[in-house]
């Protein structure tokens, strides 16, 4: 029944999620979900958060938006809500970049910004990668228009230090355009942009608590930013949706971001976690890309990254992997547990032991 579709419907490439698997699978690590759970002040406020349920939530999502600006030591004015990031960042690409614009972004990064551009009428500018697939700060730059960045870039997972972000937003504020950063994963990274916004009137941050805060069941994202920016993010999301947050996840975001012990025990036993399986990689022959988020992305020459997403899979073990030009060979590995890493040890290990000679 196509021929009730909107044009847009018809030509949209949309976006595709990570496998959210049903059977077989035994340690599940394509998704960069945090290995541990949620802190557990967030289950007693989620259910206190239940008694709500039969009234509308605060439009203004108000506090788990006091929580952000404690967390980040910021202005609650400057701080906005909505359903995950993705929301957050598809509200951004509306507020700030009418039809037509040339926005730029690496050309390996997350896949979601070109379907935005396509869904929004853009002009897309993916940018080609440097050697060893780093993003080509010298291009963003030069480029005459807005600017949409990973950092950490995903799926690499590598990360320009803070000073270059601060370089590329004056760049871009000095052309008049916003830069509109992604800190997903910033939490596993040396240093946030958070501390540039004051600086940088041009400069949005966009954050979630799917993977710091092991909370990506309850779509909780936000973004941090000038109160002009901010203006705009809420005048687009009360024509799109008054209600994003619901009771539940207000209330979970708000518990999660205040133990913030929790959180930084859970960060420091990935970052662990992470160290010891790049340098068991290293010791399998693998080529690893320097990691500042909660996944590696790797590859082992001479053997191809469909068989060994295959071989993986079939022994239970889910990764991900991009079958796109540059990177088919490189396989997105989540940082799990540390005994769920060192199955995947044992899995590569058999892999490699049993590959044709």
């Amino acid at each position: 029944m196509q021929r009730f579709w909107s044009e847009k419907a018809r030509t949209m490439q949309p976006y595709v999620a990570g496998e959210q698997p049903r059977d077989g699978i035994l340690i599940k690590l394509n998704t960069n979900e945090n290995a541990y759970p949620t802190s557990p002040q967030v289950q007693s406020a989620v259910a206190m958060a239940a008694d709500r349920l039969r009234l509308y939530p605060p439009a203004d999502s108000l506090a788990f938006r006091e929580a952000v600006a404690r967390f980040y030591d910021m202005p609650l004015e400057w701080t906005f809500a909505g359903n995950g990031s993705d929301e957050v960042l598809a509200l951004a690409f509306r507020a700030y970049l009418d039809e037509g614009t040339p926005v730029a972004w690496p050309g390996v990064t997350y896949s979601f910004y070109p379907v935005y551009a396509q869904l929004f009428g853009l002009s897309a500018a993916p940018l080609p990668m440097l050697p060893g697939l780093a993003v080509d700060v010298a291009a963003l730059l030069r480029h005459d228009g807005p600017i949409v960045l990973a950092n950490p870039n995903a799926p690499t997972g590598i990360a320009l230090p803070v000073d270059t972000i601060a370089e590329l937003a004056a760049s871009a504020e000095s052309k008049g355009f916003p830069l509109i950063l992604d800190e997903a994963y910033a939490a596993f990274a040396d240093d946030s942009a958070a501390r540039l916004l004051a600086d940088h009137p041009n400069l949005l941050l966009v954050g979630t608590l799917s993977k710091s805060h092991a909370l990506a069941g309850m779509r909780l994202g936000y973004a941090l930013g000038n109160p002009a920016l901010i203006e705009a993010l809420w005048r687009i999301k009360d024509s799109f949706n008054s209600y994003p947050l619901d009771h539940l996840a207000i209330a979970a975001g708000a518990a999660a971001l205040d133990d913030r012990a929790y959180f930084e025990h859970t960060r420091e036993a990935i970052l662990h976690t992470r160290m010891a399986f790049v340098a068991v990689l290293d010791a399998l022959g693998f080529t690893t890309l320097p990691s500042s988020a909660n996944f590696v992305f790797t590859k082992k020459p001479d053997v191809s990254g469909e068989v060994l997403f295959t071989e993986l899979r079939r022994r239970g073990i889910l990764v991900r992997r991009f079958a796109l030009p540059d990177i088919a060979d490189y396989l997105r590995i989540t940082i799990g547990r540390d005994d769920q890493m060192a199955k995947l040890t044992d899995a590569l290990e058999d892999i490699l032991n049993n590959l044709p000679k």
